[in-house]
This record gives structure tokens, sequence and C-alpha cells, in this order.
């Protein structure tokens, strides 16, 4: 299996979507800002996925375009913003794909840039970026162990005994080497938001992380039984700490 399709394989685009974290409109509106994005200019989002991110960027007005490696999420995609006169979406792989030089005012990623390598990633963006244009890249990072210290630790138990991927996730991406590639003006913004889950939200939402799709039976039953025991056990509650964290960069 090609680890970057293990979304569009393994989960629905329906599941996705339900439990996909979502971004918060301040990190959008500054997303917007920075690229000064109006009907006069071009956009480029790298795998949107089911299209978390999509929406406040068409709703500019840009031109809007998206690659997307997953066939199913393509057609999701489809189903979802065709009714936009701006967007368009081509079921590709980035990484071999096509692309006109100085064509975006804007090129962003939404958790998905990290599966490019970054000599492969950040060259091709900046030129494909016009002089000027914005690289924008997010993603969350969730914490539930400081909220949660018993619960955590017993849910690590729970990892201990039957989180055994198939394929473990070793992505590795470094947001500030786009500095190395001719990018400048480049900062790091953070919004943070707190949200409650029960048992069966949490265990929904866990099963939906890339590693967790390449856990095979028997081990995946148990594994997600022991996550919802052990929310169960604690009041059917679990507390999450979202950091919404945005990069930016510009091309000069």
């Amino acid at each position: 299996m090609d680890f970057r399709k293990v979304f569009d394989s393994c989960v629905s685009p329906e599941e996705f979507d339900r439990w996909r974290t979502r971004y918060c409109n301040e990190l959008f509106a500054d997303v917007i800002e920075h690229a000064k994005l109006d009907n006069s200019k071009t956009a480029l989002e790298i795998g949107p996925g089911t299209g978390q991110a999509t929406k406040p960027i068409l709703k500019t007005g840009c031109s809007y375009s998206a690659i997307e490696l997953g066939e199913n999420f393509t057609a999701d995609m489809k189903k979802k913003f065709s009714s936009y006169d701006n967007f368009q979406i081509v079921n590709a792989d980035f990484e071999t794909y096509n692309l006109c030089e100085n064509s975006f005012d804007l090129v962003y990623s939404a958790a998905t840039i990290q599966w490019i390598p970054e000599k492969i990633a950040f060259p091709k963006v900046y030129d494909i970026l016009k002089r000027n244009g914005t690289l924008a890249m997010f993603m969350t990072r969730t914490d539930y162990e400081t909220p949660n210290k018993e619960l955590f630790q017993r849910i690590q138990d729970v990892y201990a005994e039957y989180f055994k991927p198939e394929i473990p996730y070793s992505q590795h991406f470094n947001y500030e080497n786009a500095v190395n590639h001719g990018f400048v003006d480049f900062e790091c913004r953070h919004y943070y938001k707190e949200r409650e889950c029960n048992a069966d939200e949490f265990v929904s939402w866990t099963k939906i992380m890339a590693s967790q799709l390449t856990i095979r039976e028997p081990y995946k039953s148990k594994f997600l039984e022991g996550i919802r025991d052990a929310v169960l056990s604690f009041g059917d509650s679990i507390t999450l700490l979202d950091d919404n964290v945005l990069y930016l960069a510009r091309k000069p």
C-alpha cells in the first residue's frame, strides 16, 4: 500500500469528513489576509482530502485549484464544491504533476505537505508561486495528556498492548526549512481551542488516524474497545486541547 493513500483506501469520505478535526475561523482569516485573496487571485490546495480547509478559500472568489491523490476523496470534493464556478480539482500526485511556474498567489496545505519529501515540496511550491506569493502550511496538534493525566495513562496501556499497525507513521517534515529554499518572512502562529468528547466520539476520532487505519484484526477491535472502555471508566468524558498551528512564508 502507498501509505499516502491510507485515508482514501481505508476510510470512507463520509466518516473521514465527520471526524476530521476542523480549523478555526481565525486561522483562515489570517491566511486570506496574508495572501490578499480576492476574485483576482489564484490558490492551490495540496491534498484537500474531503475539504476541511476548502470552503473559506473558495468563498473569497479566488480561482481555486486542488490536487488530490485519493480517487474517492477527489470524487467527494467534486460532489461538494462543483457548484462553485471558481472550483477545479485534479486527481493526481503533486510530486509528479506538471504545474506551471509563477501561477499561484497562494499554495496551501492542511496537514498534507508533510507527506511530500522536503527536497521536492519546497522547490516545487516556490516555482509555482508568483512573486510575493504565500505558502501556508497548517495542522492540528491535539493534547489530551495534560487535562486527563490518569485517563491518558490508561489509554497508553491500551496502546502498549494492542497498537500494532502494519505501517507505522514515520513522516517527518521540518517546516522551518522553507527558508533554506528561498522563502522569506517565515512565521508560526497558534490558535487554541478546547473540546469535550464522549467515549464513542473519541474512538471515532482516534480510528481515522493514519497508523490506526493499518491495524489489523484481532488487534484493531481490542484496541478500539480498550480505548472506549478507558474513557467510559472516567465518566464517559475526555478533554482535548487543540492547537491549530499555522506556518506562513513568502516567495520574494
